[in-house]
């Protein structure tokens, strides 16, 4: 058949400046998106979506850890336009995230025109965070005391692990102010934490050995990385955005446990006497309410401190809980910490991908803050004890397996989120439903295919 004119020279398209403002707001929307911790995926969907509204359904997209470029092509005689954006900012802060969904879901529905979107978007970019800073440090305070009940220690203990962490979160954020690299934070941080905890033991304030305490700080310490997204990125294909956050998360963790090394070696060189790691407590049925409900505070705590919206502190809690229940369960049936861990996980991803979609909330909120109490603090720190305090290789595999652990929390929460693609859209036609794992973005946003 012979081709049409319209075949031939690329589809009709708005004039140069619409195109460069359509553009800019699909690339500033994905950039708030990226610096959240959404998968590149995600990210590439919505700015599909969000051109494709506006009558530009002809985008290619590229995102890469740092940047996100789009093209847009305008058949065989207008050259592309191609826009760039670079991601500089990667704070939390769901309200934000929520706040772009909405409009994203507006725009997608052509409720709005891209003039009225841009000053949208520009209004929630530029406002304040919906709680004060110290809001945000006392949750995390609380987060540590609650992972602190979790993992066994006693409500003083709980309390003491509450005043370090805000101590450690008030300096790094002090440090934040002046620009230290991240790295250098997470090393004050793993220092100050356990430093801290040396010597309370030091000075008889505490007579238990310090081990919760540090790993609850540790565990806080680690709430922050970006693992979800990058097992996301690596099974969805995008490989260089998944090597760019792996080295990220590689990189602070290895801040992380350098200051927590540090520590250990000058608490040793001024003769402080050794002292053994507290044992795990066993797995018990009687504890397992005690640790669900730790699990659902610690989950809603870590959500209040990255500035999520009040409902979504409650689906946040709930995630954490089922998932703690989940984990205790699953060990008490005799399964080992990564199975189990993937187990809860997937459990958390499908409750959080069913739940948050009916409730208009980003599920990477419901994700991410889910399986914070299940992030293995208490075997990393068994791991940098053992090589630095008992300068024993027995803690290389520890090490690893808090490297399995944390992978398998990501890689089952990123498999609960596509399991529930075909519940919460219905179970017809179930190949064309199954769009890939979306933690954030519309699920189908063109008849393209993105993976």
């Amino acid at each position: 058949m012979r081709p049409t004119a319209e075949q031939v020279h690329g589809p009709a398209l708005p004039e140069e400046r619409t195109v460069h403002l359509v553009l800019d707001l699909a690339l500033r929307i994905g950039e708030v998106q990226m610096a959240s911790g959404a998968g590149a995926a995600d990210v590439t969907a919505t700015i599909i979506a969000v051109s494709d509204a506006y009558g530009l359904p002809h985008c290619e997209v590229d995102v890469i850890f740092t940047s996100i470029t789009v093209a847009c092509r305008r058949g065989t005689e207008e050259p592309p336009i191609t826009s760039l954006r670079v991601v500089r900012s990667r704070g939390l802060d769901y309200t934000r995230l929520a706040a772009v969904e909405t409009l994203v879901r507006r725009i997608t529905a052509h409720q709005v025109t891209v003039r009225d979107a841009q000053a949208q978007l520009e209004q929630i970019t530029t406002a304040a965070h919906p709680y004060p800073r110290w809001v945000a440090t006392t949750a995390f305070a609380g987060m540590a005391a609650a992972v602190t009940v979790l993992i066994g220690g006693a409500a003083d203990m709980a309390l003491f692990a509450a005043v370090i962490t805000a101590v450690v979160d008030r300096v790094g954020r002090l440090l934040n102010k002046r620009a230290l690299p991240f790295f250098f934070q997470q090393v004050v941080g793993g220092a100050l934490a356990t430093g801290a905890a040396l010597t309370l033991l030091a000075t008889g304030v505490i007579t238990a050995r310090p081990t919760v305490l540090v790993a609850a700080a540790i565990t806080v310490l680690l709430s922050g990385l970006s693992v979800v997204s990058t097992v996301q990125d690596a099974i969805t294909g995008y490989n260089v955005t998944a090597a760019g956050r792996t080295m990220e998360a590689s990189l602070m963790t290895a801040g992380l446990i350098g200051g927590v090394v540090l520590a250990l070696n000058i608490a040793t060189s001024l003769g402080m006497a050794y002292t053994p790691l507290g044992d795990p407590l066993p797995a018990s049925a009687l504890r397992l309410p005690v640790q669900t409900i730790a699990g659902a505070a610690a989950a809603g705590l870590f959500a209040l401190a990255s500035y999520a919206t009040p409902r979504a502190l409650l689906v946040a809690s709930a995630a954490g809980g089922v998932g703690t229940a989940g984990y205790g369960a699953l060990v008490l049936a005799g399964a080992g910490p990564i199975a189990a861990s993937a187990g809860a996980a997937v459990v958390i991803g499908f409750a959080g991908g069913v739940i948050s979609r009916r409730l208009r909330m980003p599920p990477l909120v419901v994700a991410v803050s889910g399986m914070v109490p299940l992030l293995p603090g208490l075997t990393t720190y068994r791991a940098v004890y053992a090589l630095a305090a008992e300068r024993s290789t027995s803690g290389l595999p520890t090490l690893m397996l808090a490297a399995a652990i944390a992978l398998a929390l990501a890689a089952g929460v990123v498999l609960g989120e596509y399991l529930a693609q075909p519940v919460r859209s219905g179970l017809g036609r179930l190949g064309r439903r199954l769009s890939g794992p979306r933690l954030s973005g519309p699920l189908r946003p063109t008849e393209r295919r993105l993976e």
